[in-house]
């Protein structure tokens, strides 16, 4: 997984955060085998796995968040793009000579700039 690609999946963050806690998980039942007498080893494994854990269902819980947003996003730009489509085949439809003269100059409005760019 790479950190400099703009496009992380939620799958490799909830992926990360297993291993992460496994990890933390691992390191407190060595430091707690280590000081077996010291109380406040244990103490301290447990606030820090309880302060990750809740981390981590902070995190799951805005990545579901991020991914709903993004859905209705997705929903409201094809609505958009429908309605967008709709009104431009009605305008086809009813002014064929018009939107065929706009056309027309969108096209050479664009042509003359991409000339003007080339040189």
């Amino acid at each position: 997984m790479s950190w400099q690609s703009p496009r992380v999946e939620r799958s490799d963050l909830e992926r990360l955060l297993h291993d992460f806690e496994a990890r933390l998980a691992r390191l407190t039942r060595s430091a707690a085998r280590a000081k077996a007498g010291a109380p406040s080893v244990e103490g301290v494994g447990d606030i820090i796995a309880t302060a990750v854990a809740e981390l981590a269902q902070r995190v799951r819980g805005g990545a579901r968040g991020v991914g709903e947003e993004v859905s209705q996003l997705s929903d409201d730009a094809l609505l958009l793009g429908n309605k967008a489509l709709r009104k431009l085949t009605h305008e086809v439809e009813h002014r064929p000579l018009l939107t065929l003269a706009i056309a027309v100059g969108v096209g050479a409005l664009a042509f003359g700039l991409l000339a003007r760019r080339a040189r």
